[in-house]
């Protein structure tokens, strides 16, 4: 099937491309750019046609299409950090060339947070979009001594989380669920380790990240606020390498080589973490605790010839996470002891096919799977309660160089999900009750169009057009809810069984994307556009801050997909040759069906989820600036956000009303994030880096007054997240010492040594309070890093 919708899209475009036929012969310059030794490819390279003053930059692969009339041409190929060449070609036919940059080992002037050229935030037709390199990434100070992948986009405008430790983004006034990542294409339900303390990317395999959260690209949906695409590196091609660290959380391991050179090569990395003992060695009452995760990530690339490429990713992490004492089950049974684990599975197939000059078609097939279990060994209360979601898809995405004004890309998608939401499994002895909450499934299809059109010098035009689909499949059965009462368990009216394969309900349409790009003066552009999505599966959760078996949800009839519309604009220039960078973007998004939840929602055993859900509208809006500076010993930027995130849920019945109906500030709300990040390197061999951060505290609800009912002092609370926290501010220093990377040695070793919150700031995480039959006593906050944490890394590579 996929064979003749591929077929289709070739015929369908044929004669797009005959209509921007020339009169001379005319043919391509295609190739890849990798970086000399390592093979790896070289993203955001600029290729320069001298004689034509035509050129491009090589896509995140490292792959570039220019087309050209037959004759011999002069190629400059440059990048930031590389050795700059000039080639020259003679084309007269299909040329296919591989051409490697050596790496510039005397250059010193490092991008602390580098897009994909040095002018490249000036000259792309997209806003909103960054990316940022594992080199420099590495620099930024780590909690733990661990680098952390998805903390480090803490630190660019748009990007907050509801504090420390918690679990995965908010981006531009989003919810966790609403980012889409990706790693190697395969998405990931979960992205942390520790219940939020680190996420599960290994920093030595992640070759860079690319965060979307402004313009998406129509070959992107399912999530409402932003993509974060991490790519994992190209494996060595040369000669076998390994790698590791030693660490106070965790330890790691690489390799990585040819098993035919320069044909099939491979890479698997693992991390491991045992910090049992670290329990044992504190107080009496953490005694019995575990902690533990670990990961692997492995990377086959297999080059069958110039034009076909097939290269395979998969990642396979668990976490066990155990309490001595508690009563964190949520299932309404007392526990001595529950554990929580979690592991994500996933894997991908991609063939990528250079057709000819004009064409490349990129084919993917991807699985994920995302399983929790919560147990407890009581003989009296055994329990295990387990929860999955699967995602299993096929893409393919076809990229059409018309010609010089026009690259045009195309692709389908289609996702089959599976959701056991939860099964409770008692023991032989236990009082617990057996359940088991109906299975989900249903079917998201895709189609999409783009195309990038280079109106003059000075505009440039990206238009797309996505169209999705969700189709919910049985077996299910379907509820019925009238429009006289509040959708409370008990008030369906009708419920209609459905058999497997047969499909119930659908919803779906038209998601415009558009980019414009104007230049107003050397090093100075302007930026609109407009993007809508739609999300068709939600993560509920009513806490502040989701734990890793909250749960997972399909839309349908009753809980229908969240839809977002952003408009953004911006403003962007650079000065002294690249070395200064300054933007500023506004933005408004609206959210149509936004989630909240009803006043002691209980979700992981309601089988009617539709029941606790409320849905109403959601606006977000703000500004971010940013100022950076990228070349030099000192390098370093400045980012100021104002966001706000407000929700409105009304109804004709007050139990499904949040706050009367009034809008009220999201959880994840912060009107002001200010971050600072400077590295100071003044040689190969050491840097030291500072970062600063200062935002509001998020919302909380809290009680008004108390009563006392039967001698017992009872809350009461009137209003949702009308309160705050107390603000947020944090400084980090960290210190690393490498090897002079001009001196060729068999080991490389390098030391990194950190210090997370220099100053010992009490940040609140939350705020509680006590009360006794007298009075209400004051407020108390839980701090989850009140102290100083200093850590040292060692790491190797042979």
């Amino acid at each position: 099937m996929l064979r003749y919708a591929t077929l289709l899209i070739l015929i369908v475009f044929a004669g797009m491309t005959a209509g921007y036929s020339q009169s001379k012969p005319t043919h391509a310059l295609t190739g890849y750019v990798r970086q000399a030794g390592s093979n790896e490819p070289i993203s955001g390279a600029t290729i320069f046609v001298q004689e034509t003053r035509a050129g491009t930059v090589t896509s995140k692969d490292g792959f570039f299409i220019i087309p050209l009339v037959d004759g011999r041409y002069s190629v400059r190929i440059s990048h930031i950090g590389f050795v700059t060449e000039v080639l020259s070609f003679a084309v007269t036919k299909q040329l296919v060339v591989n051409i490697e940059l050596g790496t510039d080992t005397k250059y010193l002037e490092e991008v602390v947070v580098q897009t994909e050229a040095p002018d490249k935030n000036i000259r792309k037709v997209e806003l909103g979009v960054t990316q940022l390199s594992i080199k420099n990434i590495r620099r930024i100070p780590a909690f733990m001594g661990e680098v952390d992948v998805v903390r480090s986009l803490l630190l660019l405008p748009g990007v907050t989380s509801v504090g420390e430790g918690a679990t995965g983004i908010n981006v531009r006034g989003g919810s966790i669920d609403q980012n889409l990542v990706l790693m190697d294409d395969a998405p990931l339900f979960n992205t942390s380790h520790l219940l939020g303390f680190f996420s599960v990317f290994n920093p030595d395999i992640v070759r860079d990240l690319t965060l979307h959260r402004g313009g998406i690209a129509p070959s992107y949906g399912g999530r409402a606020s932003s993509v974060l695409d991490i790519k994992i590196k190209e494996p060595e091609t040369e000669r076998w390498s390994a790698y590791g660290g030693i660490g106070i959380v965790s330890s790691r391991a690489g390799v990585e080589g040819p098993i035919i050179k320069n044909k099939l090569t491979m890479l698997a990395a693992t991390r491991l973490s045992f910090n049992d003992f670290l329990f044992s060695i504190g107080p009496a009452s953490l005694n019995g605790t575990r902690a533990n995760f670990y990961d692997l990530t492995t990377k086959v690339k297999w080059q069958l010839s110039e034009n076909h490429t097939i290269s395979s990713t998969g990642y396979y992490g668990r976490d066990i996470f155990k309490l001595p004492s508690d009563s964190l089950s949520g299932v309404e049974i007392n526990a001595s002891s529950t554990q929580f684990d979690y592991q994500t599975l996933a894997g991908t197939i991609k063939w990528n096919y250079l057709i000819n000059s004009r064409l490349n078609l990129s084919t993917t097939a991807v699985w994920s799977q995302y399983k929790t279990e919560t147990s407890a060994p009581d003989s009296a209360n055994q329990f295990r309660l387990v929860a999955e979601v699967m995602h299993k898809q096929i893409k393919s995405d076809l990229s059409i160089a018309v010609n010089e004004k026009h690259a045009v890309q195309v692709g389908i998608s289609g996702i089959d999900y599976y959701i056991q939401p939860n099964k409770l499994t008692p023991g032989p002895f236990s009082n617990a009750l057996p359940f088991a909450l109906p299975t989900e499934r249903a079917f998201e299809l895709a189609a999409y169009a783009q195309d990038e059109w280079k109106v003059s010098e000075s505009t440039s035009l990206l238009a797309g057009l996505r169209y999705s689909t969700l189709l919910n499949d049985g077996p299910a059965t379907a509820r019925t809810y009238g429009n006289d009462l509040p959708r409370l368990p008990g008030t369906t009216t009708t419920t209609t069984p459905y058999a497997a394969g047969t499909i119930y309900h659908s919803s779906g349409g038209l998601e415009p994307r558009l980019a414009l790009r104007v230049n107003v003066g050397e090093g100075r552009s302007v930026k609109i556009g407009y993007n809508r999505i739609r999300q068709y599966i939600q993560l509920v959760s009513n806490t502040t801050a989701a734990l890793p078996t909250s749960r997972w949800v399909l839309s349908d009839a009753n809980i229908k997909p969240q839809i977002a519309d952003q408009l953004s604009a911006g403003y962007f220039m650079n000065g002294k040759q690249n070395e200064y960078e300054a933007s500023a973007e506004v933005y408004y998004k609206t959210l149509t069906n936004a989630i909240d939840y009803r006043d002691g929602a209980n979700l992981q055993r309601n089988a009617a989820p539709e029941t606790d859900v409320l849905q109403g509208k959601g606006q977000a809006y703000g500004l971010e600036m940013l100022v950076r500076k990228n070349k030099g010993a000192w390098t370093g930027w400045v980012s100021y956000t104002y966001s706000r995130t407000l929700l409105t849920i009304t109804s004709p019945f007050p139990e499904a009303q949040v706050n009367n109906g009034q809008t009220y500030p999201a959880n994840f709300d912060k009107p002001h994030t200010l971050n600072a990040t400077a590295t100071y390197r003044p040689s190969l061999r050491f840097s030291m880096s500072l970062n600063f951060t200062y935002s509001t505290g998020r919302p909380i609800t809290q009680p008004y007054g108390r009563a006392r009912l039967n001698n017992v002092v009872v809350p009461i609370y009137i209003n949702r997240n009308q309160e705050r926290i107390p603000d947020y501010h944090r400084l980090d220093f960290s210190m690393l010492f490498e090897q002079d990377p001009a001196k060729k040695r068999k080991v490389q070793q390098s030391w990194n040594f950190s210090v997370y919150n220099v100053y010992a700031h009490k940040n609140a995480y939350s705020v509680f309070y006590k009360f006794d039959p007298r009075q209400l006593t004051d407020a108390f906050k839980l701090s989850i890093f009140g102290t100083i944490f200093p850590s040292l890394t060692y790491n190797v590579r042979f």
